[in-house]
């Protein structure tokens, strides 16, 4: 896709508010890291009390995921998860918004040699990731050091599509954005020997997924990343990211390549990516994306785990 463009369209009247919510965002961002944190609390706190059915969400989740946790600990492992998005909320600003300078003192990157040593053969890679909360200062972060090419879906307001994808590609001025259902341009992206971000953690509904089990549950998974691999001529590097704690920063690590991948079957391999998705979680689960419904589709005649919005 093509750098975004500033269009005079943009100053319309009925893009002021986005323009004075993003100016004053800039403004609250200059504050320093620490207090931004806890900036990052409160909103964290006030979602908690307010976004009923995104807790609801969560709470589901954490029950499902984790039944051998008591009440007690699913709660403040919910609160702790909120706090984590507030955060990400500024941490999303940050990379947006912040000099290079700045935000490169933050990041601990740990595995590059493996990126660096697929683009120096020419070999593509699908870089496996999660969605954690720390999903945006993540990627400004590695894309600081690293080309990364990523999936982007357009979002409907065009000036805050503006905002986000010159905010996301301005640590990575040589990477390529593109349309999440543009297969022919991600296997071109790997066969042309560059590295991808994705994600194959969420329900995109049973079309074009296996059911296979995520924490004992049987989830619906993406069979693109056997698919991507196979036909993009390319290896599958997990790629995991953490909130340090104290105000530390934040650790990125670029893990070995998956070996023998793919494997014998679609179901074999998503089955292999879930129990790798799992492993990540457990160890931050106050950190992943839990408001996402993962479990929405269900095997047919099994019933429905989520409860209706409304």
């Amino acid at each position: 896709m093509d750098r975004p463009a500033f269009r005079i369209y943009f100053l319309h009247p009925r893009f002021w508010p986005l323009w004075l919510g993003m100016g004053l965002l800039w403004l609250v961002v200059q504050l320093p890291y620490r207090w931004l944190l806890a900036l990052g609390r409160g909103l964290g706190w006030l979602m908690y009390h307010l976004a009923a059915s995104r807790r609801h969400i969560i709470e589901r989740n954490l029950e499902l995921c984790f039944p051998e946790l008591s009440v007690a600990e699913r709660q403040r492992l919910l609160r702790e998860n909120f706090a984590s998005t507030g955060m990400a909320f500024f941490e999303t600003a940050m990379g947006w918004f912040w000099s290079r300078k700045r935000l490169a003192g933050l990041g601990h990157i740990e595995g590059l040699e493996v990126l660096r040593q697929a683009q120096a053969e020419g070999q593509g890679v699908i870089l496996m990731a999660v969605h954690f909360t720390t999903l945006e200062i993540g990627a400004a972060l590695l894309g600081q050091v690293q080309t990364i090419d990523g999936m982007y879906r357009e979002h409907k307001n065009p000036a805050f599509d503006y905002i986000q994808r010159r905010g996301r590609e301005r640590h990575n001025r040589d990477a390529t954005a593109i349309e999440r259902d543009d297969v022919r341009a991600m296997l071109k992206v790997l066969r042309n020997g560059r590295a991808i971000w994705y994600a194959p953690d969420q329900d995109y509904g049973a079309q074009h997924s296996v059911f296979v089990p995520l924490f004992g549950i049987q989830a619906a998974t993406v069979t693109a990343t056997t698919k991507f691999a196979r036909l993009g001529k390319a290896i599958v590097v997990p790629f995991t990211q953490s909130r340090l704690p104290d105000g530390q920063g934040y650790r990125l690590t670029i893990h070995p390549p998956l070996k023998d991948f793919p494997g014998e079957n679609e179901e074999a391999d998503c089955l292999r990516i879930n129990q790798w998705i799992e492993q990540v979680v457990r160890q931050q689960p106050e950190q992943y994306l839990w408001a996402h419904r993962r479990f929405k589709t269900r095997p047919a005649g099994e019933a429905k785990l989520y409860r209706k919005k409304g």
